[in-house]
Parts: C-alpha cells; structure tokens; sequence
C-alpha cells in the first residue's frame, strides 16, 4: 500500500504548448489537452496523461503508444511518430526535464519544494514527511523510489496549481547525478540523511558519495534551509557548503531537532521524544550576560545588551512502522516539516498515522502464524544492520534473517558481506544465505548459517521449517528478486 499523499495531476497543457516548450515537433491534433500525468509504462496511463517513449535497446516504447492510449493517454512525447499527437524530439530525457522544469516554473511562487537524498533511509524519509505536510496543505511526493533523472522529472509533472509541499527524493550513482536533479528544481528545504556504503563500488569512496550527497545542499534556492544529519560527521560538515540557514537533526545532544527516550513495542515500533530548541533573544533587563568559550574550554560571562535564552518544546511520538532507525528518519522529517512551518504537536499527530512505500521492513502474518517481514526493494550493509536489529527486536519465537547479495559494493563486497554475517548471527537464530553471492554471509555467520542456491531452494527451505510465532526477514539488493520470496511465502 503506497503512502496516502496527494498527487496532483499535472496543470494543463496543450500538445502544442509543449511541443513550444521542449523544442519539438507536432505530428498529429496539436490542440489535445494533456491534464494527466506523464508515464513511462503505457498501462500506467491515466485519462488525459501524457507517455513519454523511449527507444531502449530491449523495447521501443514508440510501440506501446496504442496500449497507453487504450489506457487513457492522449498524447506522446517521444523521437518519432505515433498513433497519438505526439511531441516529436531528439533527445526525450531532456525533453521530459525541460517540460517538468516549465511546469515547476510555472507554480514556483506558490510551492515549497523539499528534496531528500542519502545513501539509506531516503524513501521512508520522504514519505514520513510527505505525511507531515500533507497535514498542512495538498502535497505531492516521489513514488516509492523514482529518484533519478527520469523519476524526478516525472514527479514535477504532477504538481498542478492545487500542490502547496513537492516532496523529490533524489538519488545519485556518480558525481554530478544530484546537481543534475537540482538544475530542474532548487530545492527550498534540502535533506541529506547520512553517506554510506550504498553504491560504493561506483562512487570508489565514501569521499565521493559525500561529495554527491553535498550537491543537494550546493543546489539549494537562495535562503533555503539545510537539513543535515547530526550524527554523521560527515554530513554535519555540509554546514559549510551554504550561506543560509542550518537544522539539525538526530540523537546527539546538539541536534536541533533531538530524538529522546527511544523504545520500542513487541512489534518492534518505536516511540519516542522529538526535543527541538531554539534560541531567542533576550534584552538586557532579562538577561544581562552571555557566555563565551575560548579554545582551551573555558567558558566566561561577558556583559551584553543581548543574550541567548534557550527554550525547548518535545512531542512524543509513537510510529507505526518498525525499526528503531525510523526515529533518526522521522526526526529528519520533522525537522524539514519545522523549517516548511509545520508546528511540532501536527508533525506528531501526522506521525502517528504514517505509512512506508511497500517492501520496506513490510509485516504480513502468514499461515501456521508466522511473521514475513518483507524488506525485499533494496539493501546495503548499513540498511541490512538496521533490518536485522529491527528483527531482533520483536518479540516471537525463531528469528530467521533471509539475505542475498548486496550488489554495488567494489572491493569492499566480500568484506563487507562477511562483515554482514557475523551481524547477524548475533541478531537471528538461522541466517539463509542465498545464492553465490551471497556465500560470505554464510561465512560470517558461521554455525547459524544455512546457504541456499537460489530463491526456489529458499521457498522450498522456509515452508518446510516455518513455524507458529517464527519471525522471517527477507532483504537483498533489489536485483536479487526477493520480492518473489516474500511473494511466495505469503
């Protein structure tokens, strides 16, 4: 089930218009209006949207302009002609870009745009904060996880004049992928949740993805707001990458906007205090001395007309998703929320009702009273970890941690597989390895492994053992295909 947030329609245009706007060519009734979306799969086509076709090496997407029109597409924009009106260009990726630019554009005066990016934990944190400022006004945000320079765009073009919040995901697979995204749209309000391992083999350096990562905060519309994750040192530096105005966010004692007095239930849902604290000043005749501190830590009162008084105000929070790690998500989007003029007692009102795009740490009951617990869309070894804890953490009778390879690591990929293992051996009381890949998290996990050749001898493996009160976490890199696992059991 997607996260319920508006998605706006797209403001109206005509064929023409469009073609105006991108450079291109009419073939076909120029004066159609597109009051639809835009759509890359022409069964996902809406009445009155746009296909965008592309012509890939496996498929031409020229081809299915009938089956997107079938489904309620009235026009196209792609390299050649087709059946619909259709926008006809050269380059079609720049063509969508430059349309969801004018469309932005075009609302910008009236639009605070927050976009969020991160080697983990993006998605969910876009869509705690989508439900956050969808409590303060229509909001329209990233679907699950299209956060590259085809999904972004195709986001934009679903704003219309009724979007008040546009929440862009945006991910990055090389230097340079972000400042990309952020040329299409400057972002007001800029989150960057940590720099890890995701994608390191083609970053080479965690340097390198926090240089990508620093391209969100470098891209930010003049006097936006940064907002940095206070437990990672090296994202808190990208203090220094802009003029404007900075929040915090995270369990250290600084953090403007702290996570406190974290538990969690049976299920493993985590409750918990969000503290924020802001400094306001004071005249004389209330305060008469501020403090300063000099480098060797002594701190000495120095007279002042004005000084800082610090006031605080806290909410507790109870999340209905699980995983301890989704308190430092929620406190990210909390903190955007703060910066967009969100109040704190609505954000944890919004909260408390707040869902995730699917596969992420997902519950099912299965038959016989087992527990699947579905983290099937994507891993790394930091996600992996905080999957694993989050396995742990509920209450029930075997916990067994079903893991595949997780791809995109370099070098490192043995290491960190092992690495990955021996994680959760100390988390789960079976470990199923699944496929060559894989084979290193056996390793790691040494006598509570069991290593499997593939998703069938996996199914096949868990209908045989599962049992009433057993917990199962499914989690590989989104090539692996668990989702056919989880599919399978459920």
């Amino acid at each position: 089930m997607w996260p319920t947030v508006l998605c706006g329609s797209m403001i109206p245009l005509r064929v023409d218009e469009i073609a105006a706007v991108v450079h291109g060519m009419v073939k076909g009734d120029g004066a159609v209006t597109v009051t639809a979306p835009a759509v890359l799969d022409g069964r996902q086509a809406e009445p009155g949207g746009l296909f965008v076709a592309f012509a890939g090496e496996q498929a031409d997407g020229h081809d299915y302009a009938g089956q997107a029109g079938r489904a309620g597409a009235v026009a196209v924009l792609g390299s050649r002609p087709t059946p619909l009106p259709t926008v006809v260009v050269d380059d079609v990726q720049a063509a969508l870009q430059a349309l969801a630019t004018h469309v932005v554009a075009r609302l910008r005066d009236r639009l605070t745009v927050v976009a969020v990016t991160g080697s983990q934990g993006k998605t969910s944190t876009k869509d705690l904060l989508a439900t956050i400022l969808a409590s303060a006004g229509a909001t329209t945000a990233t679907i699950g996880s299209l956060n590259n320079e085809l999904g972004v765009p195709l986001t934009m073009l679903r704003a219309d004049a009724a979007t008040r919040f546009l929440v862009l995901e945006m991910g990055a697979r090389h230097l340079g992928d972000i400042a990309t995204l952020t040329a299409l749209v400057a972002p007001d309000i800029a989150i960057v949740m940590n720099v890890g391992q995701a994608h390191l083999g083609e970053f080479g350096s965690r340097e390198a993805i926090a240089s990508t990562k620093g391209e969100l905060v470098r891209g930010l519309a003049p006097g936006g707001t940064a907002v940095l994750n206070a437990d990672d040192p090296r994202v808190a530096a990208m203090r220094s990458l802009t003029a404007g105005p900075v929040l915090t966010f995270g369990r250290a004692w600084h953090a403007d906007m702290r996570v406190l007095d974290l538990t969690l239930d049976r299920l493993a849902r985590p409750s918990f205090t969000l503290q924020t604290t802001a400094a306001t000043a004071a005249t004389a005749a209330t305060a008469a001395t501020a403090t300063t501190t000099a480098a060797s830590g002594a701190v000495t009162a120095v007279p002042t007309a004005e000084a800082a008084v610090v006031t605080t105000s806290s909410a507790r929070v109870t999340l209905p998703v699980l995983g301890a790690h989704q308190a430092l998500n929620a406190s990210a989007a909390a903190a955007a929320g703060l910066a967009a003029g969100v109040p704190l007692d609505v954000i944890a009102t919004a909260l408390a009702s707040a869902s995730l795009s699917p596969w992420r740490l997902e519950p099912r009951g299965l038959a016989g009273g087992a527990m699947l617990l579905n983290d099937a869309y994507n891993a790394n070894p930091d996600s992996t970890r905080a999957a694993l804890d989050a396995l742990a953490a509920i209450e029930g009778g075997r916990r067994i941690a079903v893991l595949g390879e997780m791809r995109e690591l370099g070098d490192a990929s043995e290491a960190e597989h092992r690495a990955v293992g021996e994680h959760a051996a100390s988390r789960a009381d079976v470990v199923v390895a699944v496929g060559e890949a894989a084979r290193p998290i056996a390793v790691g996990a040494g006598k509570r492994a069991v290593a499997l050749d593939d998703n069938d001898a996996a199914v096949d493996w868990l209908r045989g053992r599962l049992g009433a009160g057993d917990v199962v976490l499914v989690k590989a890199s989104r090539g692996a295909r668990f989702d056919e696992i989880a599919a399978a059991l459920a």
